[in-house]
């Protein structure tokens, strides 16, 4: 194993880390919020100085495969979290460091569980960078990095899948480098589109743009603690939705729109069951919740702002579906296991893997009613070959292993079984708010510090999708081979 370089991608991660901070540290600076700067320099130099001993220099045997990337990424995106905890501990907003890690890791993780009942009397600072988090995390650290450092291209591909979420990566450019270069341009534009179009109805800058930043890592951290709702806009509630969407498509498909492809863009499987279920879900929701509003025009623009949210894996608070009927509850539910497309910045199973799981099964039942028909299964006008197959199977066994297991540990803890199993499903899809205790604002303070530590793992394997966390546990990882 290449430790040498293990070390040095961390340094490398931990170095960027050190560098993000420098501007919520700016933005102290413009509010004038001179208590908090101190701590940001302390984070940023601590961040530094750890990353320095990890190693900055490139070793000369740059060769990187499988293990090396799920070591290095895994370890990264735990350390990442350690450090970027400190601001929020040393600041004293978040006074236990067990609190400060888990927000931090819900944010970059983009799950948007938080542990804070309420947000408004916090820094401008440590708000920006609580939302800058969401940011970072949704395109991922080591694409950032991708487009800075320069490994060889087989072995880059080896560490993008290790953070990319999804069923598969796919190459948009000849080398990774240009392909990184590609999806953060598409990803930068978005984010900033949003935040121009929040501007316009009337959300301030601030506002507006940390808003926008956990739109696009579809993370849902808000500066209100009323969330979205807050700003009593429909204007603003029908952007953030569509940009939850938006965030929630494979990012490949943006840059076949790019080039004119739009045909082919538009003819993706996924998009189009992503999109289906999105509309039935909406219309679901905003007939059974009509009653609650007194006006079927407004259910249905919450309903879809739910949607969108939870589908996306976002998790915005500002609607207040705890109050609608049972049936949305079930929806909900449902949604929460789903999450985006794959390709794209939102959490969850994935519809694409949701998609190629129902295919198997019904391949399965007709292969038992027609034993010597030879069938074969596609999935975006593509054959599914037998070891994508055996993957998606294995990975599927594994989240509803994890979810079960995952389940009962939190109910032993002490929870109800509605607020265990929903937080479990929610943390490990990485969404944010749940049933029961939790509720739409995605709040976390009713569990003690091993659970929430337990919750934090249970983001980070739901973001790194299972195997990069379970490899770095495995003693066999470790043993030479």
């Amino acid at each position: 194993m290449n430790y040498k370089m293990i070390r040095y991608i961390i340094g490398m991660i931990l170095m960027a880390e050190s560098g993000f901070m420098v501007l919520p540290m700016a933005v102290s600076l413009f509010y004038k919020e001179f208590d908090i700067l101190m701590p940001f320099v302390y984070s940023i130099m601590l961040t530094f100085c750890v990353a320095a001993m990890f190693g900055l220099k490139k070793p000369k045997n740059d060769l990187v495969f499988a293990r090396e990337s799920y070591i290095a990424v895994s370890a990264g995106w735990m350390l990442v979290s350690f450090f970027g905890a400190m601001p929020f501990f040393l600041s004293g907003e978040i006074p236990s460091f067990i609190d400060a890690f888990f927000e931090t890791v819900s944010g970059f993780t983009t799950t948007g569980a938080t542990i804070l009942s309420t947000v408004e009397t916090m820094s401008k600072g440590l708000l920006f960078w609580r939302a800058f988090t969401h940011w970072i995390g949704g395109m991922g650290i080591i694409m950032f990095l991708l487009m800075l450092t320069q490994f060889s291209e087989g072995h880059s591909l080896y560490i993008m899948r290790a953070e990319v979420p999804g069923p598969s990566v796919g190459k948009i450019a000849p080398k990774s480098t240009s392909n990184a270069h590609i999806l953060y341009g598409i990803y930068t534009a978005l984010t900033i589109f949003e935040a121009v179009l929040l501007l316009f109805g009337g959300m301030p800058v601030f506002d507006a743009v940390t808003t926008a930043f956990s739109t696009a890592g579809t993370g849902g951290f808000s500066v209100k603690d009323a969330g979205i709702a807050a700003y009593e806009s429909a204007y603003i509630e029908w952007v953030v939705s569509i940009f939850m969407l938006l965030f929630g498509v494979n990012f490949n498909l943006y840059f076949l729109m790019l080039i004119g492809k739009f045909k082919i863009a538009l003819k993706s499987e996924e998009l189009r069951v992503f999109l289906a279920v999105i509309a039935v879900c909406t219309v679901i929701m905003g007939v059974n919740s009509a009653e609650y509003y007194g006006d079927l025009s407004v259910a249905i623009r919450k309903a879809f702002f739910q949607t969108t949210a939870t589908i996306s894996t976002t998790g915005f608070g500002g609607v207040e579906f705890m109050n609608w009927p049972m049936l949305c509850h079930s929806v909900v539910l449902v949604l929460l296991f789903l999450g985006g497309c794959a390709g794209s910045t939102a959490g969850g199973l994935k519809i694409g893997r949701v998609i190629m799981t129902f295919k198997m099964l019904r391949k399965e039942a007709h292969r038992l009613a027609h034993p010597h028909e030879i069938t074969t299964i596609k999935f975006e006008g593509k054959f599914i070959d037998k070891e994508t197959r055996s993957f998606i199977m294995v990975y599927t066994s594994a989240f509803f292993v994890i979810l079960a297991v995952s389940s009962i540990a939190v109910m032993i803890m002490g929870h109800d079984y509605e607020t265990a199993f929903s937080a479990v499903l929610s943390c490990l899809n990485n969404v944010g708010p749940a049933l029961g205790e939790v509720g739409h604002s995605g709040l976390y303070t009713g569990f003690n510090g091993i659970t929430k530590l337990f919750m934090s793992l249970l983001m980070l394997t739901g973001r790194l999708e299972i195997f990069p966390m379970l490899i770095l546990f495995m003693p066999s990882t470790w043993r030479k081979h």
